[in-house]
């Protein structure tokens, strides 16, 4: 690491501390050159590869993006946006691989997005899941009676139809 007030080439690090929930890194630095101290930020590249073969990094803002669309008039906040769009990060970090595909990011929405809201899930499936017809809702819909059934769990009052 370059010195940005001397340009000697070494610098030693003098403290490290995690941010940003842990995927950062931020690392304050002394050159022994000159002896002034800077900090750097250190994160792991993730790049999304689109159907055009195009790579651009991985951005939350566009997951919130995307499935703010599918919550549009449902009841889930910002901050639920916020928090998901985390956890589908954290999800395609822990698979270890530096490029995913833009259809991959996609299907790792499904199943924090399905916890969330089971309406906002739904709309979101029927477009990454490419449903063609009616046969395609109601094979899903019926997946999702099951597995509540399975669970024993009851939808929240708030994703119920007619509140």
């Amino acid at each position: 690491m370059h010195c940005p007030f001397c340009r000697h080439t070494d610098s030693r690090v003098v403290d490290s501390r995690t941010s940003d929930d842990g995927s950062c890194i931020r690392r304050r630095r002394q050159c022994p050159e000159c002896n002034r101290r800077f900090t750097t930020l250190e994160t792991a590249s993730l790049s999304v590869i689109k159907r055009s073969g195009a790579s651009e990094p991985f951005s939350r803002s566009k997951v919130v993006v995307g499935v703010r669309k599918a919550c549009q008039g449902r009841p889930v906040s910002e901050d639920q946006l916020a928090l998901l769009a985390q956890k589908v990060e954290e999800t395609i970090r822990a698979q270890g691989n530096a490029e995913i595909d833009a259809h991959e990011i996609g299907m790792a929405i499904l199943g924090p997005l399905r916890e969330l809201d089971e309406v906002a899930y739904l709309r979101f499936a029927s477009v990454y899941q490419a449903f063609d017809g009616l046969e395609d809702f109601e094979s899903a819909i019926t997946l999702l009676r099951a597995e509540r059934e399975a669970t024993g769990t009851e939808p929240d009052i708030a994703s119920t139809p007619g509140t």
